[in-house]
């Protein structure tokens, strides 16, 4: 692992973003980081126009590397791409990553362990198919809300309702089904999704996971006639206990200790 000397990291931290996730990371790999701050403007939902000045996207998060004789840092943007990243070279031996190759079948194609299969399909699926599906819903559901003029309220909560039963409610129970499926068959019994440890899958579907509860996503998708613990069990004692994390809770007192406060979403 590259000792501090040779490096300085710098997180590019935006308030209600999965940036939490990066920094829960930072933290449980022991890296030496700097973290830059960055809000919202109250009125709005978009990311400060100084975050572009980072990176074009303007989003995050963000990291930035820079080491010894290097004329540009390095940029690491998206949130499974930053824990590939990280994981791979900061590893100082805890099972973060899943052991990848099965015993003799090394290089070999269908020689991965579920584990590390599980792991890789995680870290991309939540980052793309289940985040983009409760932003969806939150902003959707921001049509309902008392920032709409009254006036033009009843035609824009008719809009969203419409979409959210269309789309964002069939999608969200397949999401949470799918989890549900996946805990359930965790290799050796394990409580996490990857098996009987913390892995970097769990603390990045760990953001998603709690600003759905946070902002009623779950009760969404709850079954008929059921709350979304009687429908999901498994997701709903996962959430509980990733929220319970210590390093869960270790990265929310950074923030709070920063900025005076923290809210998963914005």
């Amino acid at each position: 692992m590259p000792t501090s000397e040779e490096f300085k990291l710098t997180l590019h931290w935006l308030n209600g973003s999965r940036a939490q996730g990066t920094l829960w990371l930072l933290q449980e790999l022991q890296i030496p980081f700097d973290i830059k701050v960055y809000q919202r403007k109250a009125s709005s939902i978009f990311a400060p126009a100084e975050l572009e000045n980072v990176h074009p996207m303007g989003k995050s998060p963000t990291i930035t590397i820079t080491t010894p004789g290097s004329s540009q840092p390095i940029l690491l943007a998206e949130s499974a791409f930053i824990a590939q990243y990280l994981s791979d070279h900061f590893n100082k031996g805890k099972v973060i990553l899943p052991k990848r190759w099965k015993d003799g079948q090394e290089g070999k194609i269908g020689g991965e362990t579920e584990e590390w299969m599980r792991c890789q399909y995680i870290l991309y699926y939540s980052d793309a198919s289940l985040m983009s599906t409760i932003y969806l819903g939150l902003i959707l559901s921001g049509l309902k809300g008392n920032d709409i003029p009254f006036f033009i309220r009843p035609i824009t909560k008719t809009v969203a309702n419409e979409f959210i039963n269309l789309f964002v409610l069939p999608n969200l129970k397949k999401h949470f089904a799918l989890l549900e499926s996946y805990l359930i068959t965790s290799p050796n019994g394990g409580k996490y999704i990857c098996g009987q440890h913390l892995t970097v899958a769990d603390i990045i579907l760990a953001y998603p996971l709690i600003a759905a509860k946070g902002a009623s996503m779950t009760e969404l998708a709850k079954g008929d006639r059921k709350t979304f613990q009687e429908a999901f069990p498994k997701v709903e004692a996962y959430i509980q206990m990733l929220s319970e994390e210590p390093g869960y809770k270790a990265s929310i007192k950074k923030i709070v200790d920063i900025t005076g406060t923290f809210k998963p979403m914005p």
